[in-house]
């Protein structure tokens, strides 16, 4: 099946919860942004019916949109060898999600990174906390407005001058 027509069948289950299909150029995978709140119940869809059968979550990213920020969801389905990519789109100052650790567990290590460098909430995730930086670090180093410290705990951290 393709996202196209995966598409259609969450447009037509889900309605207005589905938001666009975005069609790429060849090389970049097409995608299908969802609103945020409802990624849960839709991810529990697509694993669930014997047409979709997502059984396996590739991977998850966060994103810097600059105005808001957002996160990537890729799965797989091992029996009927189709993929799919879903975005959701959040307040920058407010970036709160639900998780999917519970649709499939390895999620949860994806979510803690995303959180960890992004400042993304994931409600409802079990173990919500850093996992990269040390749990006193302040800011979310992949956001494009992140300022990096000068020194940490009395350690230079400016870059050596040649």
């Amino acid at each position: 099946m393709q996202a196209k027509d995966i598409f259609t069948k969450l447009q037509a289950k889900f309605g207005t919860q589905i938001i666009e299909f975005v069609e790429m150029e060849t090389g970049s995978d097409s995608f299908i942004n969802v609103v945020p709140d409802a990624i849960k119940e839709i991810a529990m869809f697509l694993r669930d019916d014997n047409e979709m059968q997502f059984d396996y979550f590739t991977m998850l990213s966060g994103m810097d949109y600059k105005d808001s920020l957002g996160v990537v969801y890729h799965l797989y389905s091992v029996p009927l060898k189709h993929k799919l990519v879903l975005k959701v789109k959040l307040d920058r100052n407010k970036p709160i999600v639900p998780t999917i650790e519970r649709v499939w567990k390895t999620a949860n290590w994806h979510e803690r990174e995303t959180f960890d460098m992004f400042g993304i909430e994931f409600e409802g995730h079990p173990d919500l906390e850093r996992i990269l930086c040390p749990d006193d670090w302040e800011g979310y180093p992949l956001r494009k407005d992140y300022v990096a410290p000068t020194e940490y705990h009395g350690i230079d951290a400016t870059p050596n001058k040649v």
